[in-house]
């Protein structure tokens, strides 16, 4: 019995870290500016708002009624592209990269 609430609050927790992530990565999509993206060559700044947005109202939606790790496994997936694919490229354009 022990081993279920551990593996629930393991499961919370990562949850918790995907959504915050999630809204990181929107807030920062939507910061950007709209032609940075098409010069870096991506998907364009209302699809990749659709995306992530998208893939957290999702996981969210489903983690009220239950932590589901293929909503999670989703979101993770689509803000993790954005965060280590389009966003170093989003910056080297507009001049910000570190």
């Amino acid at each position: 019995m022990e081993l279920q609430h551990l593996a629930g609050y393991v499961l919370l927790a990562i949850a918790l870290v995907v959504v915050a992530a999630t809204v990181y990565a929107f807030v920062h999509a939507a910061m950007q500016r709209p032609d940075a993206f098409t010069a870096a060559g991506k998907l364009t700044k209302p699809v990749w708002l659709l995306i992530i947005g998208g893939a957290g109202f999702f996981a969210v939606l489903t983690s009220l009624s239950g932590v589901s790790v293929f909503a999670l496994a989703i979101c993770a997936v689509a803000t993790g592209i954005y965060l280590v694919d389009v966003r170093p490229k989003i910056l080297e354009i507009q001049g910000k990269s570190r």
